[in-house]
């Protein structure tokens, strides 16, 4: 994935994020050349992996398969110093662009549509060996509980939301028009290292190509203190 595309994305979820009035923390706004002088007092930052995650899956089809979003604050589960249990993150896709199917063995979260489009959840049960299965599916819609056959695709508007339980496949699908959409994640402490299960197998982060220096650092980016 090129640099020059990160960087326009970036800077096309900071204008979606501020016309729907969404602030984002000041981390997300620091230059490469600030993030420099940046000592051991940003360690959570660094080692929580908080900030900006554009992906193209290792793909190289970022704008029909990829995602855009911010990690505002969460806990590590591999280090006990960070004692947070819960996860925030703020979600960019343009129209007519997906992100793959998968669950997460752990995780439990709620997936809020902020503003913008609609967003299309596709679900299915999963098992311990990553099938999919064709059992009916229990989803909760804004505390409504109700039970759709696998594969049901959960239309979400802005404003209504979605609990993704463990082991509960899903992916994300944007309308061929109507803009993009600006996604809201609460959830437990997040590890994308190690409790993501991709349907298909697929990388998580992109290989760059330098072709202009980044805008912002990406989340696994940041120089050491």
């Amino acid at each position: 994935m090129k640099r020059s595309r990160i960087n326009q994305v970036i800077k096309d979820m900071e204008a979606l994020a501020k016309e729907h009035g969404f602030e984002i923390p000041p981390f997300c706004k620091w230059m490469p050349e600030e993030w420099a002088e940046k000592g051991p007092e940003c360690n959570e930052i660094r080692d929580n992996m908080l900030g900006w995650d554009i992906t193209d899956y290792g793909l190289g089809r970022f704008d029909e398969v990829g995602f855009a979003l911010i990690t505002i604050r969460n806990g590590n589960v591999k280090n006990p110093i960070y004692k947070k249990p819960y996860a925030e993150k703020l979600l960019m896709l343009y129209e007519g662009q997906t992100s793959p199917l998968h669950y997460h063995w752990s995780k439990m979260e709620d997936i809020i549509n902020r503003g913008g489009n609609d967003i299309y959840i596709t679900v299915y049960n999963g098992a311990e060996d990553g099938s999919k299965l064709d059992t009916d599916v229990e989803v909760s819609t804004d505390g409504v509980k109700r039970v759709v056959p696998a594969g049901t695709q959960i239309k979400l508007s802005p404003g209504e939301s979605i609990t993704i339980t463990p082991y509960l496949y899903h992916d994300f699908v944007v309308p061929k028009e109507g803009g993009p959409v600006l996604l809201g994640e609460v959830s437990m402490c997040n590890d994308d290292e190690h409790d993501n299960r991709f349907y298909d197998e697929m990388g998580r982060f992109p290989k760059i190509e330098e072709d202009e220096k980044p805008y912002r650092y990406l989340c696994n980016e940041y120089p050491k203190a």
